[in-house]
């Protein structure tokens, strides 16, 4: 009988769902293999090898095997469990809906590598650098939608071509910045930006991404740009999230 053939691959635990008995299924974001569903057999048991590793939100190396269409955990030793995270429950919210996120955009069949360094790079964020929140869910989103198509066209006004748009704002569902006077007609829903708010947008689409989270903001212009990234990701995706209604709960 040949023998089982191994994958090792590192990713993250973006979803567990509880099985039978001490099982879980995994939902789980590598650079190599994308998105792929992994059965971890006793991950609920205390003596588990592999327990640590099968947590939301732990980065890990696995060893894996298929058999018919699903994968099998047979190793695993963690990379990294983003503890900062574990002792907020607003930074442990966030991070869910981060990876609820990721998991909207992500399928099967694409090249996951660029969300999983994305991911990755926001849990660190916000569990070892302790940025702001409110900054890395902006950011975060943004960059997101911007990684997986939806980039909008943030340059200049798409209507009279003002590189400093006059009260500037950005049509969330068509995806394209604009003076407050251009293109009325035309435009859907539009969320008010400022010249500091849309000067970080610009940094995030167009920026370094490794200082992705490199910068700051004044209250009134945090509070723009994160009414325009949620806005955008919202309209872009059509559906809302569960996790952003915990996280916003915490807020309230």
């Amino acid at each position: 009988m040949a023998e089982t053939p191994y994958i090792v691959t590192k990713g993250i635990v973006l979803r567990e769902t509880e099985t039978k008995e001490a099982d879980k299924i995994l939902t789980l974001l590598t650079g190599d293999q994308g998105k792929i569903s992994v059965i971890a057999r006793g991950a609920r048991r205390k003596g588990c090898k592999y327990a640590a590793c099968a947590q939301p939100l732990v980065y890990s190396e696995w060893t894996l095997y298929k058999k018919g269409d699903w994968y099998y955990a047979n190793e695993g030793s963690t990379i990294e469990l983003f503890n900062g995270l574990r002792k907020d429950i607003e930074a442990m919210a966030l991070g869910f809906y981060l990876a609820e996120l990721t998991e909207a955009v992500s399928s099967d069949e694409m090249e996951t590598g660029e969300l999983l360094r994305h991911l990755l790079n926001g849990l660190y964020a916000i569990a070892v650098l302790q940025k702001p929140l409110s900054l890395v869910k902006a950011a975060f989103e943004m960059k997101l939608l911007c990684l997986a198509g939806y980039e909008p066209l943030a340059d200049s006004c798409a209507y009279c071509g003002n590189p400093e748009p006059e009260q500037p704002l950005l049509d969330v569902v068509q995806g394209v910045l604009r003076c407050r006077s251009c293109g009325v007609q035309e435009s859907a829903l539009s969320m008010p930006l400022c010249g500091e708010s849309l000067k970080a947008l610009r940094y995030i689409i167009y920026g370094d991404p490794k200082r992705q989270y490199s910068f700051s903001l004044g209250q009134d212009a945090m509070k723009r740009l994160s009414g325009a990234a949620e806005a955008f990701t919202a309209a872009q995706l059509e559906r809302g999230f569960s996790t952003l209604d915990f996280y916003k709960s915490l807020q309230s």
